[in-house]
């Protein structure tokens, strides 16, 4: 595929914009990150746990699932990510768009860990999510199958499950394994 630049970008948000569809990358305070596609164990993972999330949410007509790629733009200039798997809840303020992107902060988010991305996901990711108010954060290890959970509580992220296999939101009142 071709692409014709009329003009330089300008901001990196701009250049974030240019990027091929599909494209594993993510824009976190005004720094391009990029990764490679995940492994078999990691998609495995993600996907487990977003069918139990579609039938959870989807299906009963609570909200929205997505899964990556797909871009989240929690502001319009320096922050747009693309979390492993979030959910938008039918009473969230923020915009789907028909083209592809959800302006806005997700309500429930979950990363699955990869063996390059363990430090990325577990710090920099939960601090970026506790700063833009995401309820919950789920780190998960496709390894051991270790759950942690995080719930905002006055703004900081309280660590709210600790547990293998298991996924226990207080947000969505439910629990399942996966």
């Amino acid at each position: 595929m071709e692409i014709t630049i009329e003009s330089p970008p300008r901001t990196m948000m701009e250049v974030y914009e240019m990027l091929p569809e599909g494209t594993l990358a993510e824009l976190i305070d005004n720094q391009l990150y990029m990764s490679p596609a995940p492994n078999t164990n990691h998609f495995s993972t993600a996907k487990k746990i977003s069918k139990s999330f579609d039938k959870l949410i989807e299906d009963t007509g609570r909200g929205f699932v997505f899964y990556t790629p797909y871009d989240v733009f929690l502001d319009k200039t320096q922050n747009a990510v693309q979390p492993d798997i979030f959910i938008v809840l039918s009473s969230n303020s923020g915009k789907i768009e028909p083209d592809g992107n959800f302006i806005g902060v997700p309500d429930l988010i979950v990363e699955v860990l990869s063996p390059s991305n363990r430090e990325y996901d577990m710090t920099k990711k939960r601090n970026l999510y506790e700063k833009f108010g995401v309820q919950e954060y789920w780190i998960v290890d496709p390894e051991t199958k270790l759950a942690m959970g995080f719930a905002l509580r006055d703004r900081l992220y309280v660590k709210i499950s600790d547990e293998i296999g298991k996924i226990n939101s207080p947000l969505l009142n439910s629990d399942f394994g996966f």
